[in-house]
C-alpha cells in the first residue's frame, strides 16, 4: 500500500483547486528548474540545481539521466540516496489530483538503486537500497532492498537472494 496522505476537495476536481494547494509561484519556477536540468548534460549541476533550488535530497555521486521529469508541485517531498541511477525519460510523482480528492506522499529512493528508462514512480513509494526497476516499470507499490522488479503492474522479478545467487555464478559479477 502506498503511503500518502488523501485530501478531499468540494465541486470542481482537485486540479482545479491546485493553487489552494501549491503556491503559483513555487510551481514557476520549479518547472523552470526542472526544465533546465531535463535538458542539461551536467550531472554535478542538476544534483546541485534540485538540492538548491527543489529542496530535494540527492546523495552525492548520483546521477539522473536526460530527461527525467520529477513532480513539478512538491519536490520536496522526493528524496534520493547515494550512487543510484535514475534511467532516461522516468517520472517521479508525490502528488496525484482525483476527481473527490488528492494525494500526497513521500518518494524515497535508497542507495545504490538503478532505475530504468521510462518508469514511472507513483507517490508514496520507498525503493530500498541495491533495488532494480526494470526499464517501463509503473512502481505502483514498494520496493524490497536488493530486489530486482519490473513490469506493468509490477512485479518481483528477482528476490535480493535470487539474485545474489545469478550473480554468484556470472562470471562478470562472480568469481572469474
Amino acid at each position: 500500500m502506498r503511503k500518502t496522505t488523501r485530501y478531499r476537495v468540494e465541486g470542481a476536481n482537485s486540479l482545479w483547486h491546485v493553487y489552494k494547494t501549491v503556491p503559483f509561484w513555487k510551481v514557476v519556477k520549479n518547472f523552470a528548474v526542472i526544465q533546465m536540468a531535463r535538458y542539461t548534460p551536467f550531472i554535478g549541476m542538476k544534483n546541485w540545481l534540485y538540492r538548491t533550488f527543489l529542496g530535494m535530497k540527492v546523495g552525492d555521486q548520483t546521477s539522473f539521466a536526460l530527461m527525467v521529469m520529477l513532480d513539478i508541485m512538491f519536490p520536496e517531498k522526493i528524496s534520493v540516496g547515494r550512487n543510484t541511477v535514475i534511467g532516461y525519460n522516468t517520472t517521479i510523482l508525490a502528488h496525484e489530483y482525483l476527481i473527490k480528492e488528492y494525494r500526497l506522499g513521500d518518494v524515497v529512493i535508497g542507495d545504490e538503486v538503478m532505475i530504468g528508462a521510462n518508469s514511472t514512480i507513483m507517490p508514496g513509494i520507498t525503493i530500498g537500497d541495491g533495488a532494480i526497476v526494470s526499464a517501463g516499470t509503473l512502481v505502483h507499490k514498494d520496493v524490497p532492498p536488493g530486489s530486482f522488479v519490473g513490469g506493468n503492474p509490477m512485479r518481483i522479478i528477482y528476490t535480493k537472494e535470487q539474485l545474489a545467487e545469478r550473480w554468484a555464478n556470472d562470471e562478470i559479477y562472480g568469481k572469474v
